[in-house]
């Protein structure tokens, strides 16, 4: 494996963590799954819909999103929002990768 192969196979390991909150924060506000897909995508978090896709299924399964269909265009759409319970969860895993953010951001200052 080279350098640059590893570091982007390390780099995705990163950003499947926070996929989580992006979507939650994200949700706050409807939204049906592309949508949010490319959202990701345009801010920085390429997500392909092989992943995303099954995340919301397992967000909704465990009571931190809702999801409906909405069926007055030509295509109908599956749209998704936060619950209370997803704006909770939410709020904690900020303050935990705010404290992640502090603690990495000092570490990498002592190696300098």
């Amino acid at each position: 494996m080279t350098l640059d192969e590893l570091l982007l196979s390390q780099a995705q390991e990163l950003r499947r963590g926070t996929t989580v909150l992006a979507c939650l924060t994200l949700l706050e506000e409807r939204q049906y799954g592309y949508a949010l897909l490319e959202t990701l995508n345009d801010a920085g978090i390429p997500v392909e819909g092989n992943t995303l896709y099954p995340l919301l299924r397992r967000l909704e399964k465990q009571g931190l999103l809702v999801s409906e269909w909405e069926t007055d265009d030509t295509r109908p759409r599956k749209f998704y929002q936060v619950t209370p319970q997803g704006a909770l969860a939410r709020a904690g895993l900020t303050r935990e990768w705010q404290t992640l953010v502090g603690s990495i951001s000092q570490l990498t200052k002592e190696k300098r």
